[in-house]
């Protein structure tokens, strides 16, 4: 197996595993209860979220750092950390280490988030969306091969990413749902209570 094709794999264990890691960071925004709800078992959610937040780390790193053995890809290191003028697909690979970087801040916050203060270390935590946003263009957008040949949307490896894409979206949007309905909630509570005056 080429090197090549080693790090277009690990790269799709990226996005697998950063499609996991959100989904749970969603359910953990919205209290989710293991026990409560499926699977009806105690675990800890949060340490899972942690410990996939650090796979998604270790394979976005591991993802460009394959192309270092290849003796086609010719990457250099400086290609893998700043790819703007890598030997191929620069913007698509410059677009893959913004993706890396935004991911290395959200772990490594996250690591010190007790002494960062639960304000900053949210705000940091948000720049996951941004992480996202880049992983699933740099995936979707970018010639496994290297070779610069047109996007196959319906390549299995492509469907796999798309799918994926598809999956945060339709996450998000149900998180979006929860937070505007749990608005809601606390207005009518506060306007019942008196707190707010009714609108005429």
């Amino acid at each position: 197996m080429r090197a090549i094709d080693v790090s277009a794999d690990v790269g799709l264990v990226a996005v697998g595993m950063v499609t996991l890691n959100l989904a749970i960071g969603l359910l953990i925004a919205v209290r989710y209860s293991p026990w409560r709800y499926w699977p009806h078992r105690r675990f800890n959610i949060f340490r899972i979220h942690n410990w996939t937040g650090y796979g998604v780390l270790s394979a976005c790193v591991l993802h460009p750092a394959v192309l270092l053995f290849s003796s086609t890809a010719r990457f250099r290191v400086l290609d893998v950390l700043y790819p703007v003028h890598s030997p191929s697909q620069p913007l698509e690979n410059t677009i893959g280490a913004v993706a890396l970087y935004c991911i290395a801040i959200v772990v490594v916050t996250s690591y010190f988030r007790r002494q960062l203060g639960r304000r900053l270390w949210k705000s940091f935590h948000f720049v996951i969306y941004a992480a996202a946003v880049a992983l699933f263009w740099h995936s979707i957008f970018t010639d496994p091969n290297l070779r610069n040949t047109p996007v196959n949307p319906l390549d299995g490896e492509k469907v796999f990413v798309e799918i994926c894409c598809a999956l945060i979206v339709a996450f998000g949007w149900l998180r979006w749902r929860y937070a505007v309905r749990k608005e809601r909630a606390r207005a009518q509570e506060k306007e019942s209570r008196g707190d707010v005056p009714a609108e005429a």
